[in-house]
C-alpha cells in the first residue's frame, strides 16, 4: 500500500513539472508572436500596414496602433510578472486579455470574409486560454 501511495505521489510532481514547462513554453511562444505582431502594428507606416493587412483600411490607423500597443503590453505581461514574481497575478490577466483580443480578431476576420485568418486566432486564443487557466488555477506563480 505504501508503494502505491509513493508511486502516485511520484507521478504527481512529475506531471506538475510537465504542466509548468508547458505553460512556460506557451507563454514564451505567445509572447514572441504578440511582440512580433504588435511591433509591426506600431512601427510600420500606415501605407505599409495597409499593404499587409486590412485592419488599417477598415478600422483606421489609430485603432491599428492601439491594437498593436495592447499586443505588446500583453506580451510583456505574459513573461515579466511571472519571471520576476512581482504581481504574478498579472500573467493570467494578460493571457485572458490576449485571448479576448483573439476572439475579437476572429470576429473581425469573419465580418470581413477573411476566413483564412481565423485559424491563427483560434490557435493563439486557445494557447492564451491555457495560460490563463494554468496560471490562475493549475500552476499559479507563487
Amino acid at each position: 500500500m505504501t508503494t502505491a501511495t509513493s508511486s502516485s505521489e511520484a507521478v504527481r510532481p512529475s506531471s506538475h513539472a510537465a504542466l509548468r514547462i508547458a505553460l512556460w513554453a506557451a507563454q514564451v511562444g505567445l509572447a514572441a508572436m504578440f511582440l512580433f505582431s504588435g511591433w509591426l502594428k506600431v512601427s510600420l507606416s500606415g501605407a505599409e500596414l495597409s499593404e499587409m493587412m486590412s485592419i488599417p483600411r477598415v478600422l483606421g490607423e489609430p485603432m491599428t496602433r492601439f491594437i498593436g500597443a495592447c499586443e505588446l503590453l500583453g506580451a510583456v505581461g505574459l513573461i515579466l510578472p511571472a519571471l520576476t514574481r512581482i504581481k504574478p497575478w498579472l500573467t493570467p490577466l494578460a493571457a485572458a486579455a490576449l485571448g479576448l483580443v483573439m476572439v475579437l480578431g476572429a470576429l473581425y476576420h469573419l465580418s470581413q470574409g477573411e476566413l483564412g485568418g481565423i485559424p491563427i486566432n483560434v490557435v493563439l486564443g486557445a494557447a492564451a486560454a491555457f495560460v490563463a487557466w494554468g496560471r490562475m488555477r493549475a500552476a499559479p506563480i507563487a
